[in-house]
């Protein structure tokens, strides 16, 4: 599958493509203050899917350089940085958000969250996934202070930035902008925007 222009994410929305072994994929920070979620399945077992904790094993650190693989929950490469313009910050350590995060958070009614934007962008495709794995935070900048505590700040990225990953096999992989608007991941305004990716 290729997708010769740059397909839209969305604002607080996903989206999912089927990419084969050896193809590209381009997610570009449009707007320059936007994380994006980001999952991979095994296109021929969906119970095989990017895992950061076993990423986070095989790296022996807790993000990925350009030329590191990310790895299954098998421990087999997925994605590799072919390139990084945005700076190198890209967070494995938090799950997706979900209806309980925003409740945590004070919300009284349905906010939009990566966890619900995963499930509508396989559905888009006919798929249903097995579970929310933890997602590969694109752009999405939590410091890990000296005291071993977190900190969420803004991405450290520019409008245009983008990632360059291969396919290191035949895959599906799904990207939601993130919603968050509470907490100043998606920049000091707190303003989730519209990303894109392209299939190369």
């Amino acid at each position: 599958m290729a997708i010769n222009h740059p397909a839209t994410i969305p604002a607080r929305s996903g989206r999912a493509a089927l990419i084969r072994s050896g193809q590209h994929v381009k997610v570009i920070n449009t707007h320059g203050q936007q994380v994006v979620d980001t999952w991979a399945f095994n296109q021929a077992d969906l119970e095989e899917f990017m895992s950061m904790e076993h990423s986070r094993t095989a790296l022996n650190r807790i993000m990925a350089d350009v030329g590191d693989s990310m790895v299954t929950n098998h421990r087999r490469p997925i994605l590799t940085v072919v390139e990084d313009t945005s700076g190198g910050i890209h967070d494995t350590l938090l799950a997706a958000c979900d209806r309980y995060r925003y409740e945590l958070l004070g919300c009284r009614e349905y906010h939009d969250n990566c966890t619900d934007n995963l499930a509508a962008a396989l559905a888009e495709l006919g798929l249903t996934p097995p579970e929310t794995p933890s997602p590969w935070n694109l752009f999405m900048n939590i410091p890990v202070k000296p005291d071993g505590s977190l900190s969420f700040e803004p991405p450290v990225c520019k409008p245009g930035d983008y990632l360059l990953l291969r396919a290191e096999m035949d895959c599906i992989i799904a990207f939601s902008a993130c919603p968050q608007d509470i907490v100043p991941i998606n920049g000091v305004d707190c303003a989730p925007t519209e990303a894109h990716f392209q299939v190369i």
